[in-house]
């Protein structure tokens, strides 16, 4: 109980603008028929004046979550937000992909990914800034003190859970949630990587990148976060992106064996 009372403590008052020093920074978002998440996620992130710049990258989504977007853009001719549009239903990690290469390509020197359904707490993204002054990878983690989620049934948690212990064990990577979608790269750390080589297209992408950041001896620091199961819209979890993710952790395990990675 005293760490979740520790971590809403964190929420509600994260480190001011005066302790992290300023780094051009943008959050990518990839979006999927998020149309009721969008007022939400860009008031709150407005209200937090820290600079951000948000990149959405939507995959053509049918319920108008892109033109929600242009409508944000254009009310007050916002220029910290900012949109690509793919032609499809292309998946979440090249959505991360093309985000991550045009955050590169503008110069950030901070770039941040998180979900659109608010599961991710905006008002955490000082604490990762803070930590990424001395971390090359800061990793928002679940499961670092204890299991920190809210509203998942008892079935989802134990696969989560579950699909943490399992990377660990077969990758030797220390990481206490590999599996978590929340994150801060240093520009390093992506420009290292060779995006071109990243294979997965699922929740396995989030493995393959820390996984690969690893062994590329890059400092990576966990920081406790409390996820908060989407209250709006439809999960994007599915069977087909379990077994990529089982698969993948033996690939990237194989990979370093022959050092491929």
């Amino acid at each position: 109980m005293n760490n979740k009372l520790n971590l809403l403590g964190t929420l509600l008052n994260p480190p001011s603008r005066k302790e992290i020093p300023y780094r051009k920074t943008v959050v990518v978002i990839p979006t999927y028929n998020e149309v009721e998440n969008i007022d939400r996620l860009l008031t709150i992130i407005q209200s937090m004046d820290f600079g951000l710049h948000v990149l959405f990258v939507d995959d053509n989504s049918p319920d108008g979550t892109a033109e929600k977007i242009i409508e944000w853009k254009n009310r007050g001719n916002e220029d910290w937000i900012y949109l690509i549009q793919r032609s499809g239903k292309l998946g979440l990690g090249t959505a991360y992909v093309t985000g991550f290469k045009w955050a590169l390509k503008h110069g950030y020197e901070r770039i941040l990914e998180m979900d659109a359904d608010l599961s991710h707490n905006p008002c955490d993204i000082p604490n990762f800034l803070k930590a990424a002054e001395t971390a090359d990878l800061v990793l928002g983690s679940r499961y670092k003190q204890g299991v920190n989620v809210v509203n998942w049934p008892l079935t989802r948690l134990l696969l989560s859970y579950g699909a943490s212990l399992y990377t660990r064990t077969i990758t030797g990577m220390p990481i206490k949630d590999p599996t978590g979608g929340f994150k801060c790269f240093r520009k390093e750390v992506l420009e290292a990587l060779n995006l071109d080589e990243v294979k997965s297209n699922g929740y396995s992408f989030q493995i393959e990148l820390t996984f690969k950041a690893w062994r590329k001896k890059f400092k990576i620091e966990e920081i406790p976060i409390i996820f908060i199961d989407r209250t709006v819209g439809k999960s994007k979890m599915s069977k087909a992106i379990v077994k990529e993710a089982i698969l993948m952790v033996w690939r990237l395990r194989w990979l370093s064996i022959i050092g491929k990675i």
